[in-house]
């Protein structure tokens, strides 16, 4: 009874260490007062190294401006929803993409979450991470790359998912920050996490008193 409350105890605790990598999120801020006025478009993509990449999530949330959007967004690959509202990427495909015309204010702000099994869980095995970058254009085709130092492929903002599960962010904007906000267990896994704990010192202490009385 006390062996297989024991591998109960050890099975709960690998259960809520895994449940307790909450999300690693980011803030995006952006001055667009230099811009502000142009017509041009938005860029988001999320895609998987050239090699071998677990599967890992993106959501793009909290989107504010006092820009606008404009016509229709155009998703390619896995991509799901639409600004202003929550977008998801998934890795699965080599090229996630989601563009959309954009009339720019002189501000723009949005979250970035990321999360899935390469941050939460590495496997150890895979030999590329992912990607997130975003770009601003001053052309409603995405042509001409808009408030960044990157003329190649104009991104103003990166995160790297690696290897480790960890994430690297960069911003090649002067105009734009980014920071990160959040990287701990949520609430409720840490709840998990205690009671775990508790459970298994309680069967440890009952184990030993046991033992103590059988050796009188």
């Amino acid at each position: 009874m006390c062996k297989r409350s024991s591998l109960f105890v050890v099975s709960f605790l690998c259960f809520a260490s895994a449940a307790s990598a909450g999300a690693i999120e980011y803030q995006v801020s952006v001055d667009t007062s230099g811009i502000s006025g142009t017509p041009g478009s938005l860029d988001f993509q999320f895609n998987p190294g050239a090699l071998v990449t677990q599967a890992a999530s993106l959501q793009i949330l909290n989107f504010s401006s006092d820009g606008s959007l404009a016509g229709s967004p155009a998703p390619t690959g896995d991509v799901s929803g639409a600004l202003p509202a929550a977008l998801t990427f998934d890795n699965g495909t080599v090229y996630n993409d989601y563009f959309e015309g954009f009339t720019f204010g002189t501000n723009l702000f949005f979250d970035v979450s990321l999360y899935g099994p390469a941050l939460s869980s590495p496997d150890g095995t895979s030999t590329s991470g992912s990607t997130f970058a975003f770009s601003m254009f001053s052309d409603s085709a995405g042509t001409i790359p808009a408030l960044t130092t990157d003329t190649v492929d104009g991104f103003a903002v990166t995160v790297d998912v690696n290897l480790a599960g960890t994430t690297t962010a960069a911003s090649l904007s002067d105009q734009t920050a980014i920071e990160q906000v959040s990287s701990t267990p949520e609430p409720g896994s840490m709840a998990e996490m205690a009671l775990a704990v508790g459970l298994w010192i309680t069967f440890r202490l009952r184990q030993q008193r046991r033992q103590q009385a059988a050796s009188f």
